[in-house]
């Protein structure tokens, strides 16, 4: 028997390591457990590490293209090798970054595997497979999400790979296949594009990025088409023989079966979770189809066991996580909070052009009976968009006719990952659109569109 601590997470992730500090704000005693990084896999080897990867590739295009901006440059490559050891050192640095706010917030990492045991206790394995019992009042599960593995696309991590083997390839394959058009994705499509491998996207359902508002699934399709990136949509990969030199990806299409080859086949078919061998059903808490089952403030069926992030029902994003985690311990510290609520999320996808959105689509709206007003702004009306020579995209804002309630916003362009907090925070103080437009933007900027495309919805456009 080891320490008793107050909270006890286990899962040192965004979810985790965020619901640990704020514990500790609190004035709890509290310990991490982690087997691996801290920071888990968004820190890692998920958001943070492919943004770097994503940013040098922006750099490499800003050069190819920089006689559009009639700027000179002759010989210019890649290193590969190079551009994946930044976005290695840059991960390792935000680490690194964690640790200290651990040392800063007196929070204890414990190095291992958790298990809950039941009677508020956390069975932890360290490397040389010796067991310590720790003891908590509350212990909040965050143990995250890996690569989800399709039946017919085993990953062998060498032609078959997942997220994390493409962030840390040892060469540039002279060619890839995508299988799944999500965030993960795409944003690898177009950082091996921009890298100068030839990208084939293999997407089950009629749209890249399915989750997004059509129009802009439909931009960026075009976008990347521009840009030599071969789309299949409607199809699914029916095997992958990798018996040769390459790999023969079976794809079937509307037409038939085509066969691509290709060196490396990235499966990017989404996400499952980490609840193996964390003693859930030891114990009794619930789950569904791959989820653990909680309240609003994160509560299990079993008294003193939360479960936060990608484990449970909900967008399996970092900010969710996080934002989950600390509702999760201030209701534990006795705090008056609110249910998170999730129709309020911001999605952002860091391609170029980026994407991001929040609330209802379109379809959505209209499959819910409500009657709306739309307002789209072009970012080539832009004058910001057009000095920075980023004209492609545009803003889109869905208004409750009735009532002028801002129902979804959804925008691809440049730094639109940036612009989509102002639509979270209008969403969150019921803002209509005539506020918004009565709002002053700055000129000149791409937030502009913003107000441009509200008032668009309202017959009052400028600049249109």
């Amino acid at each position: 028997m080891s320490a008793k601590y107050d909270v006890l997470v286990i899962g040192g992730g965004p979810g985790g390591y965020v619901a640990a500090i704020r514990a500790s704000q609190l004035g709890k005693k509290v310990a991490v457990i982690e087997k691996a990084e801290l920071g888990g896999i968004c820190l890692n080897w998920g958001c943070i590490p492919t943004k770097a990867l994503l940013k040098s590739a922006q750099v490499f295009e800003y050069i190819k293209h920089a006689g559009d901006y009639g700027i000179k440059v002759n010989g210019a490559e890649a290193d590969f090798g190079a551009v994946v050891k930044r976005s290695r050192d840059v991960a390792n640095g935000m680490s690194k970054g964690i640790q200290f706010l651990f040392k800063k917030n007196k929070i204890d990492h414990i190095a291992g595997f958790g298990k809950i045991k039941g009677n508020k206790q956390v069975e932890v394995t360290d490397d040389k497979g010796t067991k310590t019992i720790y003891m908590a009042d509350h212990i909040i599960l965050a143990t995250g999400a890996r690569s989800r593995e399709l039946p017919n696309l085993k990953i062998d991590g060498k032609k078959i790979i997942g997220y994390r083997q493409a962030m840390v390839l040892d060469k540039k394959p002279e060619s890839m296949v995508i299988v799944g058009s999500g965030a993960i994705g795409v944003e690898f499509a177009y950082f091996y594009n921009s890298m100068g491998t030839k990208v084939t996207i293999v997407e089950y359902l009629p749209n890249i990025v399915p989750v997004e508002d059509e129009d802009v699934s439909k931009t960026l399709e075009k976008e990347y088409k521009k840009n030599g990136i071969n789309i299949m949509t409607s199809s699914s990969v029916e095997s992958v023989d990798t018996s040769g030199a390459k790999c023969k990806v079976s794809v079937k299409t509307a037409n038939g079966v085509e066969v691509i080859e290709a060196d490396i086949v990235l499966s990017a078919a989404g996400v499952t979770t980490n609840l193996e061998g964390i003693g859930l059903e030891e114990v009794g808490v619930i789950t569904d189809k791959g989820k653990v089952i909680v309240d609003d403030y994160y509560k299990t069926n079993i008294p003193g066991v939360y479960a936060i992030g990608d484990i449970v029902k909900g967008p399996a994003l970092a900010h969710v996580a996080s934002a989950e985690g600390i509702i999760c311990v201030e209701k534990i510290a006795g705090l008056h909070v609110e249910p998170l609520n999730y129709g309020n999320i911001p999605g952002c996808t860091y391609t170029t052009p980026e994407i991001a959105s929040v609330g209802l689509t379109e379809k959505q709206a209209k499959e819910k009976g409500v009657e709306v007003k739309i307002g789209k702004f072009p970012f080539a009306a832009s004058g910001k968009a057009s000095a920075a020579g980023a004209k492609e995209g545009f803003v889109k804002l869905i208004f409750d006719a009735k009532y002028g309630e801002l129902l979804g916003a959804h925008m691809i362009g440049a730094n639109v990952t940036e612009m989509i907090a102002e639509i979270v925070v209008a969403r969150k103080l019921e803002t209509t659109g005539h506020e918004m437009i009565k709002a002053v933007h700055p000129h000149p900027t791409m937030s502009e569109a913003i107000m441009e495309a509200a008032a668009a919805a309202y017959g009052e456009v400028i600049h249109i």
